[in-house]
């Protein structure tokens, strides 16, 4: 088990410079021991990734892992980042803040960005600084804004909220945004976990979001959609197709998760085959998802699940859906982009099955790119970001 000196010492002080990572030696030297000692599976006469994580795949990387991986490189990368903690309502709250660049003028449209499982706020750090300073990227500082990228609680770097009651996340990316940094308005964009987020956060404050950017919809049908077209039932058949074949993970999440996440908090390298495994089947990369991503990146994402503790905690949000603890989406007044990663989980929603729940104002399928969009094509993803704000940050003032 992962001591409680190991988990991430964060700053409370919200002027901090970084969250202060600081994993002890000794945790280090029991993450390699663990990795070194890995009691492997046994395998099957199938192809690799047929059933599952390839073992080679995953020996490799584990190797690297134990002798090879510079956690201590990539930990002062990460107190280099514009870090802040809030503690809202019992919960502590960290998040990243890009400050738009010079030359954006004297109101740039605040931004909070969220992402998914298995992800980490960590991934969105390259499209938060495309979007902050776009200048640097070959785009026109005009179209900077200042990001807010807050990690979710229960996963790395936050805590988890106190209760399964306690105030949901999307309140609580609403009092950061507006009582903590006195954004009046602004704009909101998220996928898989963090695109339900974005929902609800604009259903709940359509005062306050002038208009959400999502990676995913809600899919869930109501009692009131009897007027569903063939492409709409086409779409829910593929819905439910996916689920049956991919979606066991979230079955087990929203039902008996604390009963997989003592294996996955116990193992390191049954953590990194089972987000491994995601990183692979949800991403546009032909099957090379070390390839793909690189070894650093996969091993970075698992390593700050291991050393904080929160893969647990990070299932919570499938249990409190499954379970009627979050609202239920009825409708999104505020204008809504979509945009389509061709590689994401499920199929392609139609965009008359959009506009019963949003008000839809721009859909862009992409040409490539799959569920981790941030990482696999940020330029992609940042310029629909830009090409849907621009105008509403023309036209609301956030001071």
């Amino acid at each position: 088990m992962v001591s409680n000196s190991s988990l991430p010492e964060i700053a409370t002080d919200t002027t901090a410079g970084g969250p202060l990572l600081q994993v002890p030696e000794a945790d280090l030297a029991d993450l390699r021991s663990r990795l070194r000692a890995t009691r492997w599976a046994t395998p099957w006469p199938v192809e690799p990734w047929q059933v599952g994580t390839d073992g080679a795949d995953l020996r490799r990387l584990v190797a690297r892992w134990a002798d090879g991986y510079d956690w201590r490189a990539h930990e002062a990368q990460i107190n280099a980042l514009p870090s802040h903690v809030a503690e809202i309502e019992g919960t502590r709250v960290h998040y990243l803040r890009f400050d738009a660049e010079p030359g954006a003028g004297p109101d740039p449209l605040p931004l909070v960005l969220t992402n998914g499982w298995p992800s980490t706020s960590y991934e969105l750090v390259g499209l938060a600084q495309r979007l902050s300073q776009p200048s640097r990227f070959g785009g026109d500082p005009r179209d900077a804004f200042t990001v807010v990228v807050p990690s979710l609680p229960g996963f790395p770097f936050s805590g988890q909220r106190p209760t399964l009651d306690a105030l949901p996340t999307h309140e609580l990316w609403h009092r950061l945004l507006h009582d903590e940094l006195g954004f009046t308005l602004y704009g909101a964009h998220g996928g898989d976990l963090g695109a339900g987020i974005t929902g609800w956060l604009a259903q709940a404050h359509p005062e306050s979001v002038v208009g959400v950017h999502l990676l995913d919809v809600d899919r869930t049908p109501r009692a009131g959609d009897t007027d569903l077209s063939a492409e709409e039932r086409a779409y829910l058949d593929a819905v439910a197709d996916w689920e049956d074949r991919e979606g066991a993970y979230a079955h087990q999440h929203s039902t008996r998760p604390l009963t997989l996440a003592q294996g996955l908090s116990d193992s390191p390298s049954g953590l990194l085959a089972w987000i491994l495994e995601k990183y692979r089947a949800w991403s546009d990369c032909d099957g090379d998802v070390t390839g793909h991503f690189g070894d650093d990146f996969l091993l970075t994402q698992a390593s700050l699940y291991w050393f904080s503790g929160t893969i647990s905690t990070s299932l919570r949000p499938y249990y409190e859906r499954r379970h009627g603890l979050t609202p239920t989406l009825e409708r999104v007044r505020v204008p809504t982009a979509v945009a389509w990663f061709p590689a994401d989980l499920g199929a392609r929603p139609p965009e008359s099955w959009v506009r019963r729940r949003y008000d839809l104002a721009r859909f862009t399928p992409m040409p490539r790119g799959g569920h981790f969009a941030a990482v696999e094509e940020p330029e992609l993803l940042a310029g629909d970001i830009t090409a849907f704000f621009g105008p509403l940050a023309r036209t609301a003032p956030t001071g």
